[in-house]
């Protein structure tokens, strides 16, 4: 006769789901940013990541103010290295992904970004030490056969520099994952000030120098605010609070959530349609991170049960 669970089983199958649901639902709030920063229409990048980037600064620190903590600007340049890494590969996704956003196809910048968890797998074996198994390696060539099918049936789609850019972008979220999971119980929140503290100088010096005022017109200014404030604060504390239960791995393939919806919004909204490569070849990345994840499940399923 099966034992029941017990009720500190039950707990924490009740704990995983809910931090499941909170990685998802980061990868929800945050494919709002698409369409965001496409009605800036009258903003370009860098001028759009300046004010994002102030928006992220305030409601932090306003949180950090009412909760009597330490401003989370000084904590995140007082903390260390791997703070410091958080802070430089969250930067680099971010402005990675808002460039490519600007300038290439939405489906092109989504599906290459979402290589993010396989460019993950690889960078945990190294950094974390966690094991490649079979079904991660078959993941990888899958995903990169599926790069390959992007790239090569829309050559003349898209933007070069747009497609390079997406890709950046997914290196910089694999490593940002992988830097919050080195500690689980650390708060990692920081981060959000730290990166967009660096953010405002760069992209504010590359604005002057390309001769371009740094207020763009309001109503682009409002909605890289709103990006900053609202949807990139909310997304991200619910990812932090996931990384605690959830591997980190298994965090970037739930926030895929992100790049499935965000070419649907932006097909509602400006009418976009992506080529027949560029649906094919994300088609089978997706496959590859969503069969791993499942994958992985049953085989740790299958290995609790017969213990």
């Amino acid at each position: 006769m099966s034992a029941r669970p017990t009720y500190r089983s039950r707990i924490s199958r009740s704990s995983i789901l809910v931090h499941s649901l909170l990685a998802f639902g980061a990868g929800v709030v945050w494919s709002f940013g698409t369409p965001a920063a496409r009605l800036a229409s009258q903003a370009d990048a860098w001028q759009y990541l300046i004010w994002r980037s102030i928006g992220i600064i305030v409601v932090m620190e306003t949180l950090a103010v009412a909760r009597r903590r330490t401003s989370l600007l000084v904590v995140a340049w007082t903390s260390g290295r791997t703070m410091w890494a958080a802070n430089v590969m969250l930067l680099l996704a971010s402005l990675a992904y808002v460039y490519s956003v600007k300038n290439n196809v939405a489906a092109n910048t989504a599906f290459l970004a979402s290589m993010g968890p396989i460019i993950a797998v690889v960078m945990a074996h190294f950094i974390l030490g966690e094991r490649l198994t079979r079904i991660t390696l078959w993941a990888v060539a899958m995903a990169f056969t599926g790069l390959l099918v992007m790239l090569v049936g829309d050559l003349h789609g898209g933007s070069l520099n747009g497609n390079i850019s997406a890709l950046l972008s997914a290196v910089g979220f694999a490593g940002y994952a992988v830097s919050i999971r080195t500690d689980t119980t650390r708060d990692w929140s920081p981060v959000l000030c730290g990166y967009a503290s660096i953010m405002i100088v760069l992209c504010g010096l590359v604005t002057i120098v390309n001769g371009r005022t740094l207020i763009p017109p309001w109503s682009s200014t409002g909605w890289a605010l709103f990006h900053g404030a609202v949807l990139i604060v909310v997304g991200t504390l619910f990812f932090n609070q996931a990384a605690t239960q959830i591997p980190a791995v298994g965090m970037m393939v739930f926030a895929q959530a992100e790049m499935v919806l965000a070419p649907l919004w932006i097909f509602f909204k400006f009418d976009e349609r992506p080529k027949p490569a560029v649906l094919v070849g994300g088609a089978i990345i997706m496959t590859a991170v969503v069969g791993k994840a499942v994958l992985d499940a049953c085989v740790q399923r299958r290995a609790t049960t017969d213990r």
